[in-house]
């Protein structure tokens, strides 16, 4: 059966001021940049190539994870739901629930980049001709409205990859508040959570030995020297990354190898020999941390499933 059309639903996210974004992190005490500026086409690149590194458990384990258990996800999902994918990405991981379809379903990836999205929606809609998909054009860390789909009985938002562990707890749990306001009472997430976990496997995960993610990190410098005309030397800065088992997370880093100033504009940014960039956290929970951040959000644990070694969860939660 040839499939039918995808819908778009553009809802028109507002794009932030890049050039702002960056001056404004490179004059905090602490320099830091936005880890969004990761995903330019090279660093996207990069970071697909991070997934299939051996250090890197955390794709290959959530997605053995739902190869095992996709039959009794779904299943919670009832026989006449909305799947709706934050972020979809190459949508890999969703074509495992879409593969245990029996039912009615409508697929919603949402995705701030429009062309990225057409993309991926595309390549579903070709692959599963009996799901109907509809593409939204909009960015999830910020409110918006989920559009109708009155003829299937539940909502259910799909959020792999451990993104959430990106945000500050205050921000994780905004984030949730938001993401439960959408919803209504019986619908679902089903969310990648990394979990904590010996430090070596950890400071391994984000300093492969080919170097594939010092590559990713430093790429950041190379794309705002590219669109926002800076003359960061790339060559003199370094990537670290390292668990604060304080903070309960991994800290990414770049450090410059010299005192330098860099240029952004009519902009001068000056740095010592060691100072560095702040340009991504990733949170690890326990079971424990992970339901403490969900109190008060208007979302309740419903079940979770792990590997063997307990590296990683993927939870299914509801509103009540």
């Amino acid at each position: 059966m040839a499939p039918e059309p995808i819908s778009v639903i553009n809802l028109h996210p507002v794009q932030s001021d890049a050039r702002a974004e960056v001056l404004e992190g490179l004059s905090k005490a602490q320099k830091e940049l936005p880890a969004k500026f990761f995903y330019d086409r090279a660093g996207s690149v990069l970071f697909e190539e991070i997934t299939a590194l051996p250090e890197y458990y955390l794709t290959r384990t959530e997605i053995s994870i739902l190869d095992e258990h996709a039959e009794e996800m779904v299943a919670m999902f009832g026989s006449s739901f909305a799947l709706i994918e934050y972020g979809s990405g190459s949508s890999r991981k969703v074509r495992i629930l879409l593969d245990q379809l029996s039912g009615h379903a409508i697929y919603m990836p949402v995705d701030i980049s429009l062309l990225y999205l057409k993309e991926s929606a595309e390549k579903v809609n070709d692959a599963y001709p009996d799901v109907t998909v509809v593409a939204v054009c909009a960015d999830y860390t910020q409110p918006f409205e989920i559009p109708t789909a009155d003829e299937y009985d539940k909502r259910v938002i799909f959020f792999p990859g451990s993104t959430v562990g990106n945000l500050e707890s205050n921000l994780a749990r905004m984030f949730f508040r938001d993401t439960a306001r959408l919803l209504k009472s019986g619908d679902g997430m089903l969310i990648g959570v990394d979990l904590k976990k010996d430090p070596a496997i950890l400071n391994a995960a984000y300093n492969d030995s080919r170097g594939v993610t010092a590559a990713f990190n430093l790429n950041i410098l190379r794309r705002i020297n590219r669109e926002l005309q800076a003359d960061f030397d790339v060559e003199q800065f370094e990537h670290l990354a390292f668990y604060n088992e304080e903070k309960g997370r991994i800290e990414m880093h770049l450090r410059s190898r010299i005192a330098q100033e860099v240029r952004l504009n009519s902009h001068r940014i000056s740095f010592r020999e060691g100072e560095t960039i702040h340009t991504e956290n990733s949170y690890k929970y326990s079971m424990d941390d992970f339901a403490r951040l969900l109190q008060d959000t208007g979302f309740v644990p419903v079940r979770t499933w792990t590997d063997q070694q307990e590296l990683f969860s993927v939870h299914y939660l509801a509103v009540p």
